[in-house]
C-alpha cells in the first residue's frame, strides 16, 4: 500500500481514549461475567509461567524489527519455537508467513490465532535497553526500523500462547491453527500479508472455522476493548495524477499550472465529507498526506501527485465518495485546460466482528482481563487487513490497553509514533485471552447452519 497509508494507519490514540474516557464499562447485553471454565486454573498457572519468556521474546522482538515483507528473523524465530513445541509447521506462507498446528487430544473444531510480525519505517525516540538501532531501505530511501505499532508485543503473546495450549493438547476439544503473518502494513508493492496467506492455503488443510486477533493500543493497562459488528474502517489509497502543460515560471500563461489545479482539486475535496455526503449514518474521512510537484522555482511542471487516504464503514458510501473523489478531480482539472487520473486501490476491508460470536466470547474476555477491564468500544477509523480473514470465518479482533498506571492518557504516544511505548505489564492478559478464546470455542463452538 502506499506510503502514507501505511504510516497513518492505526493512529489511534486520540480515538481509543475518547472511547476509553466515555466507557462505563461493557454494554448492559453484556454485562453478565460468565462462570470459570474447566481449565482457567490451569491456564492462569501456564501464563504465569510462560510470562517471563514472553517478555523476553518481546523484547528481542522489538530490538530487531522488520519491515513489511522482510520478517526473515522474526519468521524463524516463530517457526523454531512452535516446532520446539512439537506442531506441525509451515513457512513461506504468503511471504514470509508462519502457520503452526497444534492438534487436540480430542475431535472437535478448527480456531485461528493471529498475530502480525511487521515493523514500520519509524526511526525509534524510546529510551529503551532493547531499543531498535536497526536501519533499512523503504521505496528507495534509508530509514530507522522500529516496532511502532506494537506487532512485537503481538508475536510474543501468540508464541506464549503456543506453549500454553500446547502444554494441554492432550485435553483440547480441537485444533488450533497459529496464524503468524507478514506485511500487515502492507509491503511497498502495496498488498498486506492476509490476503497472501489465505491464497497460500493458510486456512486449510485443516479447514478453519473461526478467528481471532489481538492489537495493543494506547489504553487502561491490560484492558480488553472490542465492539460487535463494524469496528475498524475501511482503508483505500487513492492517487490523483494532475497533468497540465510545462512552461518558464515566469510566463505561466504559455502552459497549464498542475499545482495550481492540484490545489484547487484540494480544498474541493473538502466538500466530500463536509458537504456532500450523510455522516449521520457512519463516519468518513478523506485526507490527502502528499501533494508533490515541480522541482524548482522557475519552471511550472509538467505534473503534480497527490495521495489520499479514504476511511468508511459502508460500502454504498465507500463507493459514492469514490465517484465524488474522480467527479472532483477530473472536472476541477478540466476547467483548467489540464487532466486529472484518479487511481484507487482495492484496500483494506471494513474489520467487523461476527456478532454472536463476539457476544458469546465476552465472558470469556471478562475472566482473561476481569468484568471491568473489557470495554465495548465505538467505531475506530483505523484500519486492519484482518478483514480479510473474518471474510472467510466468523472471527472476532480485540484490543488490549498497554499504557503504564498512572500516566496521562492525553500525552500517550500513539501507534505510529516514534515515542510508542508498550509496558509489559499487560502482556499477561494478552495471553490469557488468546488462551482462553481458543479454548472456550472448541469447548462450545458456534453452530453451523
Amino acid at each position: 500500500m502506499p506510503a502514507f497509508r501505511t504510516l497513518a494507519r492505526h493512529v489511534l490514540a486520540p480515538i481509543m481514549l475518547a472511547l476509553f474516557m466515555a466507557a462505563r464499562g461493557a454494554s448492559p447485553a453484556m454485562a453478565q461475567k460468565g462462570a470459570a471454565g474447566p481449565l482457567d486454573a490451569d491456564i492462569n498457572k501456564r501464563v504465569d509461567a510462560v510470562s517471563a519468556k514472553v517478555v523476553s521474546w518481546r523484547r528481542d522482538i522489538h530490538e530487531h524489527p522488520e519491515l513489511s515483507g522482510e520478517e526473515v528473523r522474526t519468521s524463524k524465530l516463530v517457526a523454531d519455537h512452535l516446532r520446539a513445541l512439537g506442531m506441525e509447521v509451515r513457512t513461506d506462507v504468503g511471504g514470509h508467513g508462519v502457520v503452526g498446528i497444534l492438534r487436540g487430544g480430542k475431535p472437535g473444531p478448527v480456531v485461528a490465532l493471529r498475530a502480525d510480525m511487521d515493523g514500520l519505517p519509524v526511526e525509534e525516540q524510546v529510551d529503551l535497553p532493547f531499543k531498535s538501532k536497526v536501519k533499512g531501505t523503504y521505496r528507495g530511501a534509508p530509514v530507522g526500523v522500529m516496532h511502532a505499532c506494537g506487532h512485537d508485543n503481538h508475536v510474543a503473546i501468540l508464541m506464549g500462547a503456543a506453549e500454553v495450549l500446547s502444554g494441554m493438547k492432550d485435553r483440547l476439544p480441537g485444533t488450533v491453527k497459529f496464524i503468524f503473518q507478514p506485511a500487515e502494513e502492507g509491503a511497498p508493492n502495496g498488498e498486506g500479508g492476509a490476503a497472501p496467506m489465505l491464497r497460500d492455503g493458510a486456512f486449510e488443510n485443516p479447514k478453519v472455522d473461526a478467528v481471532f486477533g489481538l492489537h495493543v493500543f494506547p489504553g487502561p493497562l491490560g484492558a480488553i476493548i472490542t465492539k460487535p459488528g463494524p469496528w475498524l474502517a475501511a482503508a483505500n489509497s487513492a492517487t490523483i495524477i494532475v497533468k497540465g502543460r510545462q512552461t518558464h515560471g515566469a510566463q505561466p500563461w504559455g502552459g497549464v499550472d498542475p499545482i495550481v489545479v492540484g490545489a484547487q482539486i484540494v480544498g474541493a475535496l473538502q466538500t466530500v465529507v463536509s458537504r456532500q455526503i450523510d455522516i449521520t449514518k457512519v463516519p468518513a474521512i478523506v485526507t490527502i498526506g502528499a501533494f508533490q510537484g515541480g522541482l524548482r522555482s522557475n519552471i511550472i511542471p509538467d505534473s503534480a501527485v497527490m495521495l489520499l487516504s479514504i476511511r468508511t464503514f459502508d460500502q454504498e458510501m465507500r463507493n459514492d465518495i469514490f465517484r465524488k473523489i474522480t467527479s472532483i478531480a477530473t472536472h476541477t482539472a478540466m476547467a483548467s485546460g489540464g487532466s486529472a487520473r484518479v487511481i484507487i486501490d482495492s484496500g483494506y476491508h471494513v474489520t467487523k466482528n461476527d456478532v454472536d460470536l463476539t457476544k458469546k466470547m465476552w465472558p470469556t474476555l471478562q475472566r482473561a482481563a476481569g468484568a471491568s477491564g473489557v470495554i465495548e468500544s465505538g467505531l475506530v477509523t483505523g484500519s486492519e487487513d484482518f478483514s480479510f480473514f473474518q471474510e472467510k470465518v466468523p472471527g472476532v479482533f480485540i484490543g488490549l490497553g498497554v499504557s503504564p498506571k498512572g500516566q496521562d492518557m492525553s500525552k500517550v504516544a500513539a501507534n505510529h509514533s516514534p515515542l510508542f511505548f508498550a509496558d509489559e505489564g499487560a502482556l499477561p492478559n494478552g495471553i490469557r485471552a488468546m488462551v482462553m478464546l481458543a479454548v472456550d470455542y472448541m469447548s462450545n463452538p458456534k453452530p453451523q447452519p
